[in-house]
């Protein structure tokens, strides 16, 4: 039997998720309303999949919760699962991203506006954002599709393969870094700051309790998110 809405429960939510792992093989899967910052349902998985994330939605679904939005990391697969509701990526998510393939300090120049231009994803609205991003492609066109022939096959390959990288990451997940904008009435958080925060002051109490079974440091986690 499905459990029913409770009454402190909202009765709309954006819905933020993402897992966090405590070793190998366990991890808890949580989904927070990106107003109140509530927890509406976890779960403790062994792996982060797609499906139990829909699993989750639909959990939180029939719990009377209507989800309205859908805030994540831009782990691939779930757009396809929610394409009937708004989602958003997470700006700061994808900034790391960016950051793993350019690192904090590249020292070519189109390397560091690439970099310099995501650092501003949370400060420029979408329409500036775009406009910088692709007076940057038409800038670095050349560059983007500079070849390096190898010495040893004769072959040719990308010479800024990372670069390139980060310039499909931004490209490919651009219609998902502004939702909050464009549903401005739904209040749309733009990160997963809120659980991101929960997660860290989880782990900092955890870490005051060292030594813990796995059974009672499930106790704990259920008392820290009450769903």
């Amino acid at each position: 039997m499905k459990p029913s809405k409770l009454d402190e429960f909202p009765s709309v939510a954006n819905v933020v998720m993402d897992t966090t792992y405590f070793g190998r093989g366990f991890g808890v899967m949580v989904f927070m309303d990106g107003l109140t910052g509530q927890t509406l349902y976890k779960q403790y998985v062994k792996v982060e999949t797609n499906k139990s994330y829909y699993s989750g939605i639909e959990e939180i679904s029939q719990r009377g919760i209507r989800v309205q939005s859908i805030i994540f990391d831009g782990r691939k697969g779930l757009l396809q699962l929610f394409s009937d509701m708004p989602c958003q990526m997470c700006q700061f998510h994808q900034i790391q991203i960016i950051t793993r393939y350019l690192t904090r300090k590249p020292k070519l120049e189109a390397v560091r506006e690439l970099r310099s231009l995501t650092l501003m994803l949370t400060k420029y609205d979408k329409q500036t954002f775009i406009a910088h991003f692709q007076l940057w492609k038409e800038k670095w066109t050349d560059f983007l599709s500079e070849r390096t022939v190898s010495a040893t096959t004769g072959k040719s390959f990308y010479t800024h393969k990372r670069v390139r990288s980060a310039y499909f990451s931004l490209r490919r997940n651009l219609p998902y870094l502004f939702t909050f904008e464009d549903y401005k009435e739904l209040g749309i958080p733009n990160t997963t700051n809120k659980l991101d925060g929960s997660f860290s002051n989880l782990k900092n109490k955890l870490r005051n309790h060292n030594g813990l079974s796995l059974e009672r440091k499930k106790k704990f986690i259920d008392e820290f998110f009450k769903a």
